[in-house]
């Protein structure tokens, strides 16, 4: 813990998770600064990683994800009062779309504002987000358990799956540009 204190001196305080497996360390915390990985918070993994190794710790970015749950919304302020109470979730400050976790432990909520109903479509999915070099990797491994390709037209940012049923989930790649 010194060691990553010290590693991240001046950059910012990371959320750290310590379990018998293995440290997480977050680096995005949902809040504020949640939608965007800056140069800030690749320095700090840089730094973080760098004590990892002197301790004979590697990092695995197989490990690295952050992951959202979306729900498409007509209705979107009375949706959100229903999530919100039901989930024991805050909001996040400044948004009329986001619930967090106030003990940061489940998943963040994002509300998507839809013009219009989707009869053929559920209206909840999985926004699952990885690092931009294994996006690809995930997209194959979901396809190979029995996943369909719903569009990729976004990639290599974003792609649509479904999983044997219809239930949607989009693999977002963390730092990648289109």
């Amino acid at each position: 813990m010194a060691a990553i204190a010290t590693a991240v001196d001046g950059l910012g305080a990371p959320d750290v998770d310590l379990r018998p497996d293995g440290v997480t360390v977050r680096l995005i915390k949902p809040g504020e600064e949640f939608y965007g990985l800056t140069e800030r918070h690749i320095e700090l993994a840089r730094r973080i990683s760098a004590a990892a190794r002197e301790f004979g710790a590697a990092a695995d970015p197989h490990a690295v994800q952050t992951v959202q749950v979306t729900v498409d919304a007509l209705e979107r302020p009375a949706v959100v009062a229903f999530w919100r109470a039901l989930l024991g979730y805050r909001d996040r400050a400044g948004s009329p779309e986001d619930l967090l976790d106030p003990a940061r432990r489940g998943a963040p909520f994002y509300f998507q504002q839809m013009d219009e109903p989707r009869p053929q479509r559920n209206r909840v999915h999985v926004d699952v987000w990885v690092p931009h070099d294994i996006a690809a990797q995930r997209v194959a491994a979901a396809l190979a358990a029995g996943g369909r390709l719903v569009t990729d037209a976004d990639a290599p940012v974003l792609w649509v799956l479904a999983d044997p049923e219809g239930n949607e989930a989009c693999v977002g790649a963390a730092g990648a540009t289109g």
